[in-house]
């Protein structure tokens, strides 16, 4: 069986290891928490980051699996530039089109749907029965919460993150590093750096 590194020993790390075990690997955890911590549920935690990068042949694919998406991307291009290699996990039974593209790094779970020509860029997380519509656009370290639904065109800018069940408009754009909040409804754009919520979405700061 092939082995993989995950890098965070927490709730979304339980999450990616019961996602890469679907994907046929076997899931070993490395946590800044050890040696404190040596197990998550069942699955053991052999070291910190650091010793990760100690031993970089004995774990060819190595996953972060970090909520926070800067700390994610800074994590997943540190792995990359040390020759770690990022894959991009899908659940089995997510619906992929053939014409859809994801890059490394990025987590697509159960149930997801990615359509025609939609575009999601390195370390994204696309969560439970999610719904990415044609020639959408995801920027890196995007996290999409349970049942998102983005309409076609729809672009997300990098970092942001879209609270469990909020839905866009075809055509809208969200700007880098905002929160939408759950169960918002996005039918006008928005900008960078802002937290945005209800339905029609406001800003809120």
């Amino acid at each position: 069986m092939k082995k993989i590194a995950v890098v965070g020993a927490s709730g979304h790390g339980k999450v990616i290891a019961d996602l890469a075990e679907a994907c046929g690997y076997q899931v070993f955890f490395f946590d800044d928490a050890f040696p404190e911590k040596t197990h998550l549920e069942h699955w053991a935690v052999l070291g910190s980051f650091d010793d990760l990068f100690a031993q970089p042949d004995a774990f060819p694919s190595v996953f972060v699996a970090i909520g926070n998406n800067a700390i994610r991307a800074k994590l997943a291009n540190q792995l990359q530039a040390h020759g770690f290699t990022l894959p991009v996990l899908i659940h089995p039974s997510a619906v992929i089109s053939q014409y859809a593209s994801i890059a490394s790094g990025s987590a697509v779970l159960a149930n997801v749907v990615v359509n025609a020509f939609a575009k999601v860029a390195q370390n994204c997380i696309i969560n439970t029965a999610a719904v990415v519509e044609h020639d959408c656009i995801l920027e890196e370290a995007v996290h999409l919460s349970p049942n998102v639904a983005l309409a076609g065109n729809t672009k997300v800018n990098a970092f942001s993150w879209l609270g469990i069940g909020s839905v866009t408009k075809q055509g809208v754009e969200i700007g880098t590093n905002t929160i939408i909040g759950a169960n918002s409804t996005v039918l006008e754009n928005i900008p960078a750096n802002v937290t945005a919520v209800g339905s029609p979405a406001l800003i809120k700061k």
